[in-house]
C-alpha cells in the first residue's frame, strides 16, 4: 500500500510537508518523496493531513460485564471512526481487572473482537478498594501496560507509596485518579455560584488539587513514574508545571470535555453534562488550555465513559458521572484549540492557539512515549502501520443516529465541527474509510 500526496505531520521525526507512505505488511516501510508504484495498493491523500494513528489513553469499554453499554467491538468501532488507532481500557470494569484471570479473559475478547489496538490497564488495589495492592509481577508478566484504579483514588497516602515503590520495581506506570473522596462526598457539579443556583452539592477543586500534590510528593519520594489522569483546574495544572520543573516524573492528561465546556453548561439539569472530575470555570478552561500550549499537559484523552439511559436520563443528583468521547476527541481538539476562529462560551487563551504539530504529539506521540509504545505514535519506517487521514475542510454534524458507540451520552450531539477523518489504517490495513 502507498499512502500518496498527503501532507504528512510526524512529530517524532519533526516531519511535516507533503511526502508518500509506503506500508509493507504491518510496517511502515519507507517515508520519502514520490514513491514510485509497483503493484502496491493506493490510497490518494491529495490535500489531507496524514498522522500516526491517534492514541487514546483512558477509555471504559464496560467489557467484561456491562456489555449492554459498551463492548470491545463496539467501543473499538467508535475508536477508529474517531481516528483513534490505540486505546488504553481501564480496569473500572463489573468484573475488576486485578487478577491474571480477568486480564486473561479481557485479552481473549480482545483478540477476537478488537478493531483497533487496545492496551490492558490493571487495577493497582484488588477490588479498587484501595487497601491491598495486587500482584504487580503477575500483571505485567500477563501483559498489563500501566495501573490505575481509576474511578476511584487511593485515599490511604501509605498505600499509595509503597504502590508506586512496587510499580518502580516493576517498571510499571500509575496512573493517579485524584479525587480526596473525604471532601467530594457526594457532590455532583462543581462548587461555585453555578452549583449554588442549581442547588445542587458542589464538589471543591481541592478535592482534585490536593491529591495532585499529595501524589506529586509521594512519587518524588519513591523516585518513581506518575501519569496524572484527567486533571481539570488550575491549581492542578499550575502544581503539575512545578513539578516538572522540580524534576519530578510526572505525565499528565486532560479530556475535551475540560478545554470545550465549562460548569454554565449544567444550568439545563443536562445529566450529560455530568462528569468526574466536574466541569469547571472559566478560569480553569483557560488553565488547561494554556497547559496544553506550553507542555505541562502531555496527552488530550477522551475519558470515553459510557452509560445507559437508565443511569443518565434521570435525577441530576442520580445520574451516573461520563460521557462518551471516542469519536469527537479529534474534532473538539480541532475546534477549541488548532481553529483561530473558534470560541466556545467566549472563552480564548489570549489568542494563542495550537499547532497541528503539536496537536500530533497530544493525540499521539507523547502517549505513545509515556506508555512505552515505542513502534506506535510515530511514522519511521519500521514503526506499525498505524494512520490516520484527516479532511481537514469537511464540515460535518455529530448525530445521535451516526454514534458507533453502544451509549448515546454526549453532550456534544448536534453540534457541527469542521475537519473530519478520512480513512484510518490499524496494522497496514484500511480499517476505516469514509
Amino acid at each position: 500500500m502507498i499512502i500518496k500526496n498527503g501532507y504528512i505531520i510526524d512529530p517524532s521525526n519533526k516531519r511535516e510537508g507533503v511526502f508518500d507512505i509506503l506500508i509493507k505488511g504491518a510496517k511502515i516501510k519507507e517515508v520519502s518523496k514520490n514513491i514510485k508504484a509497483k503493484d502496491e495498493e493506493i490510497i490518494d491523500a491529495k490535500k489531507k493531513i496524514v498522522i500516526p494513528g491517534l492514541i487514546d489513553m483512558h477509555v471504559h469499554l464496560r467489557e467484561p460485564g456491562r456489555e449492554d453499554i459498551e463492548t470491545v467491538k463496539s467501543a473499538t468501532g467508535a475508536a477508529i471512526s474517531g481516528g483513534i488507532t490505540s486505546i488504553c481500557s481501564m480496569p473500572n470494569t463489573r468484573l475488576s481487572i486485578d487478577n491474571s484471570e480477568n486480564l486473561e479473559l479481557l485479552k481473549g475478547i480482545i483478540k477476537k473482537d478488537a478493531k483497533a489496538f487496545v492496551s490492558i490497564v490493571g487495577a493497582i488495589t484488588k477490588g479498587r478498594k484501595g487497601k491491598e495492592i495486587v500482584d504487580m509481577k503477575m500483571m505485567k508478566e500477563k501483559g498489563a501496560i500501566a495501573l490505575s484504579d481509576d474511578g476511584d483514588s487511593i485515599q490511604d497516602e501509605s498505600v499509595m507509596l509503597d504502590a508506586l515503590k512496587k510499580a518502580k520495581e516493576n517498571n510499571l506506570l500509575l496512573i493517579s485518579h485524584c479525587e480526596d473522596k473525604t471532601i467530594s462526598k457526594s457532590g455532583v457539579v462543581n462548587e461555585g455560584i453555578i452549583a449554588t443556583k442549581l442547588g445542587l452539592r458542589g464538589i471543591p477543586k481541592k478535592a482534585e488539587y490536593e491529591f495532585v500534590e499529595r501524589d506529586i510528593e509521594l512519587a518524588k519520594k519513591a523516585k518513581a513514574k506518575l501519569h496524572i489522569a484527567h486533571v481539570s483546574c488550575k491549581e492542578s495544572v499550575d502544581m503539575i508545571r512545578k513539578a516538572k520543573r522540580d524534576g519530578v516524573r510526572v505525565s499528565a492528561e486532560t479530556a475535551p470535555h475540560y478545554f470545550s465546556l465549562q460548569d454554565e453548561c449544567c444550568v439545563t439539569y443536562d445529566t450529560r453534562t455530568k462528569m468526574s472530575p466536574p466541569l469547571r470555570s472559566a478560569e480553569d478552561v483557560e488553565a488547561i488550555k494554556k497547559g496544553l500550549i506550553d507542555g505541562t499537559i502531555d496527552a488530550i484523552a477522551s475519558d470515553h465513559a459510557p452509560h445507559g439511559k437508565h443511569e443518565k436520563e434521570i435525577e441530576f443528583d442520580l445520574a451516573a458521572f461520563g460521557i462518551i468521547g471516542l469519536e469527537t476527541s479529534l474534532a473538539l481538539a480541532i475546534m477549541n484549540l488548532v481553529d483561530p476562529h473558534t470560541k466556545i462560551f467566549g472563552v480564548g487563551v489570549e489568542g494563542k492557539r495550537l499547532s497541528w504539530m503539536r496537536l500530533v504529539e497530544l493525540m499521539s506521540a507523547n502517549p505513545a512515549k509515556i506508555l512505552g509504545l515505542n513502534h506506535k505514535g510515530n511514522l519511521s519506517p519500521g514503526s506499525d502501520a498505524d494512520i490516520t487521514i484527516i479532511d481537514p475542510e469537511k464540515k460535518w454534524v455529530y448525530t445521535k443516529d451516526s454514534i458507533r458507540s453502544k451509549s448515546k451520552n454526549s453532550p456534544f450531539i448536534n453540534w457541527q465541527f469542521k475537519g473530519k477523518v478520512a480513512g484510518v489504517v490499524v496494522g497496514g490495513k484500511i480499517v476505516f474509510s469514509r
